[in-house]
């Protein structure tokens, strides 16, 4: 049908508008546009009775239009995230510990304690995954003792009452002693709504390191280089 000669669907959508059938399904079934199949009808009459079925259906073929648009809008993002994942795959192989501490380094940059107020290293993040990253740079490319790692948790107040579940949570990721788990700092501020994740949410994790102030120095070295590398001349 998609091979046929304009003319040919010029008459198929004729006969079948005479039959009572929506200038959306033609087009859809000509594969042509809807403009087209209007200008080829616009002197085809329905009857009463076929007018009042197309009122009829027309909240439905609106919604099954939508729905076909939503699922090729759903498919072509199925397949761009499936390219992405090809094409990080590609790229990404195996991680150097230079390329670690290079990724960690602008982690930190990002999300890391530079401030002054701050004597000690210090990286915060609501992600379980970002703060696995930077424990692994921390003890397999810095070479810190695993026991000199501490977590402190911040979360609103409306979680107090499964704040146990929540230290647990910390503690088995990061596979730390109840020495390691400081006491959660609760944020006061008034939430008027219960979030669907509400259950299945931990908290910003603080990741400290005992005696770490010269571990921060090295970090601000880190990102002092990357920026006269990056951004000088």
């Amino acid at each position: 049908m998609l091979y046929m000669a304009k003319y040919d669907k010029r008459i198929k959508a004729r006969l079948m508008r005479r039959k009572g059938i929506s200038i959306i399904i033609i087009a859809r079934e000509l594969a042509v546009s809807k403009s087209s199949v209007s200008l080829w009808c616009r002197d085809i009459t329905l009857t009463e009775e076929q007018s009042k079925k197309l009122e009829r259906n027309k909240g439905i073929s609106l919604t099954t239009g939508q729905r076909m648009g939503a699922e090729t809008n759903r498919k072509k993002k199925n397949d761009a995230i499936k390219i992405a994942d090809i094409f990080g795959k590609s790229i990404v192989n195996k991680v150097s510990k230079r390329e670690l501490l290079l990724i960690s380094a602008a982690l930190y940059w990002c999300e890391g304690s530079k401030s002054e107020s701050t004597s000690s290293f210090m990286f915060v993040n609501s992600d379980p995954d970002m703060i696995l990253v930077m424990k692994k740079f921390l003890t397999g490319v810095m070479h810190i003792d695993p026991v000199d790692i501490v977590c402190a948790i911040q979360i609103n107040r409306i979680h107090e009452n499964r704040i146990r579940k929540v230290l647990i949570f910390w503690k088995k990721l990061l596979e730390l002693k109840n020495s390691q788990m400081r006491k959660p700092y609760f944020i006061n501020t008034k939430v008027n709504k219960v979030y669907e994740n509400y259950e299945n949410y931990y908290g910003v994790c603080r990741l400290l390191v005992r005696r770490g102030k010269y571990l921060k120095y090295k970090m601000l070295g880190l990102i002092k280089a990357f920026r006269n590398e990056l951004l000088s001349g």
